[in-house]
């Protein structure tokens, strides 16, 4: 720790944290006033009536019950996402016996306090259903609060791991920041089929070459055990996102399903939860998050190119503490933080062979060492430094360790001294046809500036179309619209990855444009996505011909169409026809969702935490 106090935080980051401080005073105060003025003065349950406290202790273990009815130890809260449809949360099933077994050990107690949904991208891409993707992370923040609303509980303990689901938690744990919470995951499944094997598949099924029979084995051998999918997309980015945040036991987020060291470190996430309490070491985690966690998570996403999916996420997720992000900020974040991973779709490792070369202590040490991110920020276990270690087991029990001092293989990980690029894996793009992102990691150099003509399709199935009909084998930009909120609920546009892949391999100049989003696995091709206004509330993208010159460049930061500005103003913007999107599959309950979402780049979320309209479109 000593070490890293004396290293000068990078000037750029300390100029971005004051200016999200100064440009969120107003309303991180309001937030502040708000969970302070719910600090408990005891265990939470003290001031319940005693039919309230009956109801909520009745089908408890009579051990529990003795405790729970006495109000002499902490309860803590669990929120569980558990199903046994996603692979990665299949593991649950059986944590709340092994966190109630930790707790009564240190003299506590644990409920369930509730389930939230937990959809799966991966069942949903390309498909109706996500439509509702984007959608369940504020449904899983709401469900989170009518958890904890009981109001019975001293910490809380957070079961989830996927794209939607840990950004949901967090919303509703800083909501109730009076509280401490720790994140407990599950861990990757094993490695399977390698990543760019399965990538030629998909795309030689998208050709033709290989029918559904080969399809199905390779996908089947990807994706094969309970654990999270290897890949380092959303889901592995939200565990990325919680070590560097503290708010995971260090080393905890790629550790596999099953093993003693994962068991030792879900004890040892209860052991803390109950340690930081308010009769104990009070340390509520809206005080601990902190504009400083904030831009450390900005620096974890751009060094280890993280998912773009984090560009809608961080913003809803700050915003749950009264922070205002902006996309200058990721901009500016990354502009001056290497990237230092190569991890699948970047590269073709996993994040089982990311974890072997060093994982997220030996990538955390370096940042730390280079004034690359604030370590005085806090964690559940003290300065964020006291984060940059590994978990092994000493005996059969856990210990830390510090992080290696070389990484283990310089195809996966490197040192800041040596790094994959100089900048982060996410820029900003900006000009006529709008505000939006690009993930530039994975992409080629060569392929980084795109200028072709536009083919514009209002939906995803009419571009598989076209390519099938080999309409698209030609330099082309693709503009995908009316995949923003406010239209369809924002769904994944990764089942266009093989398509658009297909045709780069042959050696056309291709790039998609898009008010929509692609999956965190999606990369090698140039993507300007998130592209706001949407062209459902009259964004430019609305205003697109076919024929229309678009220049996609990363390298500048730009989005631009060549025609006179005049010209295209005057044009009579598209309109969308919903047609039959926004009904079956439940999706007409979400109708208020997608009339009342935010603008994208402010997280595309339902809840508006800041003044009246301050960030709406």
């Amino acid at each position: 720790m000593e070490q890293w106090k004396m290293t000068n935080l990078h000037p750029k980051l300390k100029d971005v944290t004051e200016r999200i401080e100064a440009r969120s005073a107003e309303t991180r105060a309001a937030y502040l006033d708000l969970i302070r003025s719910r600090k408990p003065s005891g265990f939470a349950r003290e001031k319940l009536a005693d039919g309230n406290l009956a109801h909520a202790s009745a089908g408890c273990a009579v051990i529990d019950k003795t405790q729970l009815l006495g109000a002499s130890w902490p309860n803590i809260g669990i929120i569980t996402a558990y199903n046994d449809m996603l692979s990665a949360h299949a593991p649950y099933e059986h944590y709340p016996e092994i966190i109630r077994d930790a707790a009564r050990k240190v003299n506590a107690t644990a409920q369930v306090a509730g389930g939230v949904p937990a959809m799966c991208d991966g069942v949903t891409q390309g498909q109706e259903g996500m439509e509702l993707s984007l959608f369940s992370r504020d449904v899983i923040a709401l469900a989170s609060a009518v958890s904890l609303s009981h109001d019975m509980f001293d910490g809380a303990l957070h079961l989830g791991i996927c794209d939607k689901i840990v950004p949901g938690l967090m919303i509703a744990a800083l909501r109730f920041g009076w509280l401490p919470h720790v994140f407990v995951p599950g861990g990757p499944m094993p490695s399977g089929l390698p990543n760019p094997e399965k990538q030629r598949i998909r795309q030689e099924y998208a050709l033709g070459k290989v029918g559904r029979d080969a399809l199905l084995k390779a996908e089947s051998e990807s994706y094969h055990s309970p654990g999270t999918c290897t890949f380092y997309g959303t889901a592995n980015s939200n565990q990325m996102l919680m070590e560097v945040m503290g708010l995971h036991l260090p080393g905890a987020a790629f550790e596999n399903p099953g093993t003693p060291l994962r068991e030792a470190l879900t004890r040892a996430s209860v052991e803390r939860a109950v340690a930081l309490t308010i009769k104990r070491d009070y340390t509520p985690m809206g005080e601990m998050i902190d504009a400083k966690s904030w831009v450390n998570a900005l620096v974890g996403l751009m060094a280890t190119g993280g998912s773009t999916n984090h560009a809608l996420h961080i913003p809803a997720m700050a915003a749950s503490s009264g922070y205002q992000i902006t996309l200058e900020d990721f901009e500016d974040v990354s502009s001056v933080t290497p990237l230092l991973c190569r991890i699948y779709p970047n590269g073709p490792a996993d994040v089982n062979h990311f974890q072997a070369a060093g994982g997220m202590s030996f990538v955390m040490r370096e940042l730390l060492d280079a004034g690359l991110m604030n370590a005085e920020a806090k964690g559940v276990m003290g300065p964020i430094a006291e984060h940059a270690k590994e978990p092994w087991l000493d005996g059969g029990k856990l210990a830390f360790r510090d992080a290696p001092m070389t990484s283990g293989d310089l195809d996966i990980v490197r040192p800041v001294s040596d790094p994959f690029q100089a900048e982060g894996g996410l820029r900003m793009l900006q000009g006529p046809l709008g505000r939006g992102v690009i993930k530039v990691s994975s992409v080629k150099q060569d392929r980084r500036v795109i200028t072709a003509p536009a083919r514009v399709f209002d939906s995803q199935e009419a571009l598989k179309e076209a390519f099938k009909a080999g309409e698209l084998d030609r330099d082309v930009v693709a503009v995908v619209r009316f995949q923003g909120p406010a239209a369809n609920g924002m769904p994944e546009l990764h089942a266009l990855s093989p398509a658009l892949g297909a045709l780069q391999d042959k050696g056309f100049r291709v790039a998609l444009v898009t008010d929509g989003r692609m999956s965190g696995a999606s990369g090698k091709i140039p993507a300007a996505i998130h592209v706001g206004p949407e062209a459902a509330r009259g964004g430019p993208l609305a205003r697109v011909q076919d024929g229309d010159v678009i220049t996609l460049d990363a390298e500048t930061g730009r989005l631009d169409v060549d025609i006179d500005p005049t010209v295209f103003e005057a044009r009579e913007p598209a309109q969308f026809r919903p047609n039959i999107s926004g009904q079956g599959l439940g999706r007409e309950l979400f109708s208020a969702f997608r009339d009342n979402a935010d603008r994208p780049e402010s997280g595309g979320s339902l809840f508006d935490f800041f003044l009246p309209g301050s960030l709406r479109a």
